[in-house]
């Protein structure tokens, strides 16, 4: 069992320090730090790009008779503020111990329904661009689909561990999660947010697969969610004119259309080369291309930090994403069940809506409404990124303890 340790721990060079073996020579346990200091230094790194980025995006946004009463640096420090208070959302998290997360997975599931059902009440929820998907808190609006994703998490991971006997029964073990899953789709369909029911789907399927589902009801599955999105897609005018105009950006009935974002965003890319153009030289974002500060964030990165900047950055979200499903994996080894698939979780939507966003950027992907985690301007996802990258933290912490010879 302590070579199998070892070897899990040796096999990702990311650890905050090298370890050879838990005992010295006294046969006292070697110390080691309590958590993984490298992948809070690229949080940092990317939470910091971030918040310069934004401010860059938004600096030109007063010139807009429409953000006319704000001042230039508004976006910046409410993005700051949103970190601040992130952050000690995640120290308060990262102090609770990660069985508690799972006894109470099936409450936080709870709330967040009924959260995605009030955000739907007139007079609750608050309508911007013809959705309903923010509840305002004076001070801030809070978005539940935000909450949502860490709530499917904790949900699907839980209801894995209690449904690991049957797992290869479709009716005890995948439809319960599937009628959820579907539940939470209906809400954010309402809404209308199908960005976020794609991330929701993706994090509940892939713990499903990751937890050791019949890989025939995994592909049943996933044949059903692909069909039922062509089919939203069929009876969708909206939907279908986005699809056309993304396999034709360039079409004169699209480009000052459906897809003007997306000819906008190329257009940045196309301008930032190699190099860039320099900190602050994006002409895009100077009300060419719209949300630059939000979903488009990439783009101005890309026009004024070039290819290299791009590339930095998806470099980092791979590296997050794969420490993410490590930490995972060593929760796993040591009969971890919960954490493990939890932080696998994790590991995909962190990975999976940077993905969608890079994509949607690039036109690679359709375009959807999904912000780059840690980085774009938006309070919700600023802060259920930290505190899910908390318990993420807490249980690295944990798995260090247990393998140190003490107890979680």
């Amino acid at each position: 069992m302590k070579e199998r340790l070892l070897s899990l721990v040796k096999r990702d060079g990311s650890s905050s320090v090298p370890i050879r073996d838990w005992t010295g020579a006294s046969g006292q346990p070697t110390k080691l730090h309590g958590f993984d200091l490298q992948l809070i230094w690229v949080v940092l790194a990317l939470m910091a790009l971030g918040l310069v980025m934004v401010y860059s995006a938004s600096v030109a946004l007063p010139d807009n008779p429409k953000f006319a009463r704000y001042a230039p640096t508004h976006f910046l420090v409410r993005h700051a503020l949103s970190i601040l208070v992130a952050f000690v959302a995640a120290v308060i998290v990262i102090q609770v111990p990660v069985n508690v997360w799972e006894k109470f997975a099936p409450w936080v599931f709870v709330a967040a329904l009924l959260l995605l059902v009030l955000v739907l009440i007139p007079g609750i929820g608050k309508g911007v661009n013809g959705a309903r998907r923010w509840i305002p808190l004076g001070f801030t609006n809070f978005q539940p689909s935000e909450l949502a994703k860490l709530a499917i998490a904790l949900y699907a991971a839980n209801y894995m561990v209690r449904k690991m006997e049957v797992k290869e029964n479709f009716f005890r073990a995948v439809m319960p999660m599937a009628v959820s899953v579907a539940v939470v789709g209906l809400l954010l369909l309402a809404e209308p947010d199908m960005g976020a029911f794609m991330v929701i789907a993706a994090i509940a399927m892939g713990i499903l697969f990751l937890g050791g589902v019949n890989g025939r009801m995994f592909f049943l599955i996933t044949a059903v969610l692909v069909g039922a999105f062509v089919l939203m897609i069929t009876f969708s005018e909206w939907r279908r004119e986005r699809i056309f105009a993304y396999l034709n950006p360039w079409d004169e009935k699209y480009t000052l259309g459906k897809a003007y974002q997306l000819s906008h965003s190329l257009i940045a890319f196309g301008r930032g080369e190699i190099f860039g153009q320099g900190l602050g030289g994006s002409v895009e974002k100077l009300h060419y291309l719209p949300e630059a500060h939000t979903d488009f964030l990439l783009a101005v990165i890309g026009e004024e930090l070039g290819f290299i900047g791009v590339a930095a950055v998806i470099c980092a979200f791979f590296w997050l994403a794969r420490r993410i499903f490590h930490i995972g994996r060593q929760a796993v080894a040591l009969d971890r069940v919960f954490a493990g698939l939890f932080a696998q979780g994790i590991g995909i939507w962190i990975g999976g809506q940077a993905f969608i966003n890079m994509g949607v950027n690039l036109g690679v992907l359709p375009t959807k409404g999904l912000t780059l985690p840690l980085m774009s301007f938006g309070g919700s996802g600023i802060l259920m990124n930290l505190v899910t990258l908390a318990i993420v933290l807490r249980i690295d912490i944990e798995n260090r303890q247990l393998m140190r010879g003490g107890r979680a």
